[in-house]
């Protein structure tokens, strides 16, 4: 069986680490790890996912987890390199934090992580006391020399003083899971890494004590060289209510050949011998894109249940594959209604004007090339003739799936 260490490296979650070497925190003694995330919104996003999943191989490993929530340090925002963040009001940043808690528990499932809430001890500090106890232990000159800061510094607004003190926070954060749980790991991307060796810093001055630091890459698009977790210049949550499983399903499936392997490493549970054998057959045939259905399957799954996935994976294929709508329910009916463009037509149209109306033709000559071209598919199923009609047998509660090719669709509804 691999090493811990050994599966970080080869998956990809490893970018920096404080200790000389990686086996000291991952195949030693059994450690307690700890992850932060701000409650800056309802849900995390796939480009979140990744770190998670580092948690995750942790826990498999037989490492103690703990997942902080920053319902605390979400009332100041971690500083970014650009602009300041929009500050939540505590009603706020106390709801976001449950939603996040719960979305951590389903993910994690038959995991036994530590949910704790930092609000509950930064809350109650004293501030006098906190500058005395802290405070003297960072300099002003360590930290503006962290990235985030220092661009804020350059930068014509600057940086507010309640952003300026976020390390002080994070260190605090480490320092007291290490008194009161023994945590001698914090993880994160690695963006994070100034924040968590400030916590390694402090908890070696004020305790004498070593613990560890490591902090994975961010992930980004390959051929763009474009932040991983959003299309289209939207975010894609893991909440179903903000993204759905079918457009979460769709994400996974629109990943490049490029970065596929990658991806599977990252973000899904499937074994070193697996992933391989899953490559090997997509380079078969690559138009059958396999690693990109496994992979939208296996991470859809993850976060939304096999059911889901499932659904999402019939929906996509009646679309774009050779998938049968009868097959469907009446949400995921809905669902391929929203996901491709629809038209209204009646009984007794011919497939001719069905193709025009449907904008899959531009004229009633190009349709019947098209149909002459076997390029025509209603249900699934390849038609040529160009006398055919629609009969009510065509709809499956209400709905026709016409394709022109691969992958121009409408969804015909009946008037």
């Amino acid at each position: 069986m691999a090493k811990l260490s050994e599966i970080l490296r080869s998956r990809g979650y490893v970018y920096q680490h404080s200790s000389e070497k990686l086996e000291e925190i991952a195949d030693g003694p059994k450690r307690t790890v700890y992850l932060g995330i701000d409650p800056t919104a309802d849900s995390i996003h796939a480009g979140n996912l990744a770190v998670y999943m580092l948690l995750r191989r942790f826990a498999d490993a037989g490492h103690k987890v703990i997942l902080l929530v920053g319902g605390g340090t979400g009332l100041i925002g971690d500083p970014k390199p650009d602009a300041e963040r929009t500050l939540a009001d505590t009603a706020t940043i106390e709801a976001r934090s449950e939603k996040l808690k719960a979305q951590a528990e389903k993910l994690l499932g038959g995991i036994k992580v530590e949910m704790v809430n930092n609000a509950d001890w930064l809350a109650k500090q004293n501030l006098i006391e906190f500058l005395r106890d802290i405070g003297k232990h960072f300099t002003v000159n360590a930290l503006i020399k962290k990235d985030a800061i220092s661009a804020r510094m350059k930068s014509e607004d600057g940086i507010s003083y309640a952003e300026f003190s976020y390390p002080l926070l994070q260190a605090y954060d480490y320092w007291h899971l290490n008194r009161e749980y023994g945590c001698d790991v914090q993880i994160g991307a690695s963006d994070q890494w100034g924040n968590i060796v400030a916590g390694v810093d402090l908890i070696r001055r004020k305790e004498n004590k070593t613990v560890y630091a490591l902090t994975m890459p961010l992930i980004t698009d390959k051929a763009t060289g474009k932040k991983f977790g959003k299309t289209e210049g939207n975010a894609v949550w893991l909440d179903s209510a903000l993204t759905t499983p079918y457009e979460f399903y769709q994400f996974w499936l629109n990943t490049s050949d490029e970065n596929a392997e990658s991806y599977l490493n990252l973000f899904t549970l499937l074994s070193e011998m697996e992933i391989p054998a899953v490559m090997e057959l997509h380079k078969r045939d690559p138009k059958e894109r396999h690693a990109q259905k496994t992979l939208a399957r296996e991470v859809t799954t993850l976060v939304h249940g096999a059911d889901e996935a499932t659904n999402a994976e019939k929906i996509s294929d009646a679309l774009f594959g050779q998938g049968d709508i009868s097959e469907l329910d009446a949400a995921s009916l809905g669902i391929l209604r929203k996901a491709a463009p629809s038209y209204e037509i009646k009984v007794g149209a011919s497939i001719i004007d069905a193709l025009v109306g449907a904008q899959l033709a531009s004229s009633k000559r190009e349709a019947r090339q098209f149909l002459a071209d076997k390029a025509v598919n209603l249900n699934g199923e390849t038609t040529t003739d160009e006398k055919r009609k629609l009969q009510a047998a065509d709809f499956h509660k209400g709905i026709a799936l016409l394709k022109r090719g691969k992958k121009s669709v409408c969804v015909l509804t009946l008037a």
